[in-house]
Parts: C-alpha cells; structure tokens; sequence
C-alpha cells in the first residue's frame, strides 16, 4: 500500500491522542479561552433574524426529513424568505443557552468548542440584500462582511466548476477557526473539527426538507481561491466545507 495513504488514514484514527500530553495545552496551561464568535465592527450593517418556535411553523416529522434527504443540485428561481432562511441558520450553529463561557447549540461539538464560522452568500432572500454575510449565532444576527460583482461565478470557480455553486438562493460557507479548538485539545483537535463540519451539514439537509428547499454538500474547493474570496488568512481561519441552498426545482 502507498506509504502516503497510510499515513493520511491515520488522520481517521485516535491514536494520536497516546501522544499528546494534554498538561501542556493551553487551556491547562491558563491560557484564556479564544472568543466563541468571530468578532465585528461596530458599524457593520446587520439583518435582525426571526427568533420563533420553529416546531410550530415547520412541523414536518423528522423520519420524513431522513427519508426524503438527498443531495439536490437543480433549484427553482423561488427566493427563500427570512423565516426559512433564520429557521436554516438556526439548525446549523443556532444557540439555545449560554452558561459557563461556552454556547450550546443546536449542533454537537467536542468540548463544546464550536471551531466553525458560518458565511452566507445570499443571492435571492426577501428582505437580505445580495451579499457576503456571516451568522451572528450569539445574537441571531446577520454581518454584511463584503458585496462583490459576479459573485456566483466566484463560487462556481471556488467549487471547481460546480455550477450548482452559484445558481443557489444563498451559499452557506463554513470557515474553521482551529485555535478555538486546539486551546482545549491541542494536536488531537483537527479530526473533531472535521466532524463538528459534518454534524452541522447533516442539520442543513434535514431542516432543508422541512421547508422545500434542497442542498449539496461541496467538499472539493481550491483552498487558496477560496479563503482568498472569503478575504480569510488562509492559517488563522480557513474554508472547510460549503453547500447551496435553494428552493427544489420539480421540474
């Protein structure tokens, strides 16, 4: 077998974790934990998302929504509206308490630790206008990080051609900040980070069923295109994982 494929199949293990000497990572060390949102300016534009009993609106029965999931890359030119895409946000990264520094959420995560930023690129929503925005999960807010021109073409080169990239309604992108979970777990963080991405994947397909609405994950992306398009470090926080969300196309 080849030595790299070995060696990569090893990320999928744990046993990493003998090596590690938790003692010395920074959370034993003192260190002060990194923010669990990515902070703003004060005079950055935000969109007010719906706070509501999502039950009640969408009540569709969670064995429909596993039975009928799958990926979806044809969507009709119908806009989401605010509801379904706030009841969207939710799902993913929504918090339901905070208590004792950390942010429990509608998503599992290893040491409740949350790594992950959420990126919306929001082309056809009532009431949001085109742009780049990221999810606020503490305050259920929308940021306007950027506009830009030919955005979707931007987003089908970043996906390696997938063309269903840019004719979405919105594009959610989520980025990895890995010192949020390395401060806890230190070389054994990485995998869980990748985990915590599909958990939260796994909830957008689901709570698309619940509104009509389809998507795709897109796990292949040029890395440094990418990360360049989001105006991310590339280091610090990184693209890892994206997917477009529309209304179903029944056509």
């Amino acid at each position: 077998m080849d030595e790299e494929l070995k060696l990569y199949r090893n990320f999928l293990k744990d046993s990493i974790r003998k090596k590690i000497d938790f003692s010395k990572t920074d959370q034993s060390m003192g260190v002060p934990p990194p923010a669990i949102e990515k902070p703003y300016s004060p005079d950055s534009p935000l969109v007010n998302l719906v706070i509501a009993d999502w039950k009640e609106i969408y009540p569709i029965k969670l064995a429909q929504s596993i039975e009928e999931r799958e990926s979806r890359r044809s969507y009709s030119n119908e806009p989401l509206d605010l509801n379904e895409l706030s009841f969207l946000l939710w799902s993913v990264q929504g918090v339901r308490y905070v208590a004792g520094g950390h942010a429990f959420r509608t998503v599992p995560s290893a040491g409740c630790r949350h790594a992950l930023e959420t990126y919306l690129a929001v082309f056809n929503v009532e009431g949001v206008e085109p742009g780049m925005y990221r999810y606020l999960p503490l305050s259920h807010q929308l940021v306007l990080e950027f506009k830009q021109e030919q955005m979707g073409e931007k987003l089908v080169k970043a996906s390696f051609g997938q063309i269903f990239a840019g004719q979405s309604a919105v594009t959610f992108i989520w980025t990895a900040i890995p010192y949020r979970m390395e401060w806890r777990y230190g070389l054994d963080s990485h995998k869980v980070i990748a985990m915590d991405a599909g958990h939260a994947v796994q909830n957008l397909y689901l709570a698309c069923e619940a509104i009509g609405a389809g998507t795709c994950a897109i796990g292949a992306y040029d890395q440094e295109y990418y990360d360049e398009l989001l105006r991310v470090d590339g280091e610090e926080e990184f693209v890892i994982y994206s997917a477009p969300v529309g209304k179903i196309n029944h056509i």
